[in-house]
């Protein structure tokens, strides 16, 4: 497992944004989503005034263990979830704090593989392998996981999970239109605040949804304006550190202070040491969890800046709000979540729609597609996300088809350079 502050494969190190006069950031802590028990680190009741962002979100697990901690002690319920598709709003309305429980460690993956097939996703079998472990201490503390029917993999996975924690799984409509999916969607809304309500005997007003609305896209407003710094000629972040710019819990006071400094004082900050020399990449694919970075970290430690990730850990959940002020909140969190393009979708056209979107406001130089081994629906919509990087936006693309061991790094770094030689070759044609 690589971090932002380790080179890979020998490449040079993507050079850092600095906070005043701070050189390159610390490594992100880890832990739960790591190897090694977090150390705690300042209070998360409060940023340091003197942090830098960089340096506040590379402690953001330590941060996000101790407020865990606090609401726990507190009574406040613990809710783990898997995806991008179950609201948070809605987990927050009731009380509750939910955590994200994708793992990003190859450390546990072997555990895992003494249950589940040895070719199956790593995302699937490093998050089931903290559950054999009983090594992520969210996961421990959990008193209730929300999944749901995304691909083949993840469902069977979390039969097994419900086999040792609370689960409650939300049927995913799986066409990207129609009237009747969104019907079908927002009675598991429903059914999902019915669950939390008897679970945690609380009512869900209304207002509460409302106010928890209003509470995320104020966070996702933040940092998709943090994301658009990315669309300057010379970026002031490298796409790893805009990528760290985020935590395992949403809406917490301490982080949104943070995304507010990190506003004020890149917006106006010069470039990254040669970012207008490195190729400007845009990512998409698979989701890049937490200690799962290393692909990321060899596109940028070979010349390249990922300018943009389409994935569901970089612009995807937050490229739009839900609507506020409306008369059926429930209904407004199913129409916002349903939109969400991914894979699992069929047809996926919403997906190749962003895509051309981001690409019209970032401007890359080429495409690289990352695809999980064993990720069926990705490694197929590969052939689309291809032809359309080749054939309407003409530039350059480079399918990585990978797991978490770094075993391939040095065939990747060299593939990943021969797609920046042919981009600079077409630029001084």
């Amino acid at each position: 497992m690589t971090s932002s502050s380790q080179p890979s494969c020998g490449g040079k190190k993507p050079a850092a944004a600095s906070c005043g006069s701070a050189a390159t950031p610390p490594p992100a802590a880890t832990g739960c989503c790591g190897s090694s028990k977090p150390a705690l680190g300042p209070p998360a009741s409060g940023p340091d005034p003197a942090a830098c962002p960089l340096t506040w979100f590379g402690r953001m697990i330590p941060h996000c263990l101790e407020y865990a901690e606090k609401a726990k002690s507190e009574g406040r319920p613990i809710v783990g979830i898997m995806c991008e598709y179950t609201p948070r709003e809605l987990i927050m309305a009731a009380g509750a704090v939910p955590i994200c429980l994708c793992g990003g460690s190859d450390k546990t993956i072997s555990a895992a593989e003494e249950i589940l097939p040895t070719n199956l996703c790593p995302l699937i079998k490093s998050t089931y392998g903290y559950m054999v472990q009983g090594s992520n201490p969210f996961l421990e503390m959990a008193d209730l996981l929300v999944a749901e029917t995304t691909c083949d993999g993840k469902k069977k996975m979390y039969e097994l999970m419900a086999e040792r924690k609370p689960m409650y799984v939300l049927e995913l409509p799986q066409k990207e239109d129609g009237s009747a999916a969104l019907e079908r969607w927002a009675l598991e809304m429903q059914g999902l605040k019915t669950e939390l309500e008897t679970r945690f005997g609380v009512a869900i007003s209304n207002e509460k949804i409302e106010r928890a609305i209003v509470e995320m896209n104020r966070e996702r407003r933040l940092r998709r304006e943090i994301a658009s710094l990315m669309k300057s000629d010379g970026p002031p972040l490298t796409g790893r550190q805009l990528l760290d710019l985020k935590s395992s819990i949403s809406c917490i006071a301490a982080d949104i202070e943070q995304y507010e400094k990190a506003l004020a004082m890149f917006a106006p900050a010069k470039p990254a040491t040669g970012a207008e020399k490195r190729v400007r990449v845009l990512m998409t694919g698979v989701p890049l969890p937490h200690g799962a970075e290393r692909v990321l970290d060899l596109v940028e430690g070979h010349g390249g800046l990922v300018v943009c990730m389409e994935n569901c850990t970089g612009l995807k959940p937050i490229v739009d709000d839900v609507a506020e002020g409306t008369d059926d909140p429930l209904r407004a969190l199913a129409e916002k979540y349903l939109r969400l393009p991914c894979s699992v979708m069929t047809p996926n056209s919403a997906r190749r729609d962003l895509l051309r979107r981001l690409a019209d406001e970032y401007r890359p130089q080429c495409v690289v597609d990352l695809v999980w081994q064993a990720c069926l629906t990705y490694d197929v919509e590969s052939h689309y996300i291809r032809r359309l990087a080749q054939e309407e936006l003409g530039i350059p693309y480079l399918r990585i088809e990978t797991d978490y061991s770094p075993s391939d790094s040095a065939r990747i770094a060299v593939r990943v350079e021969a797609l920046f030689e042919t981009v600079r070759q077409r630029g001084a044609s």
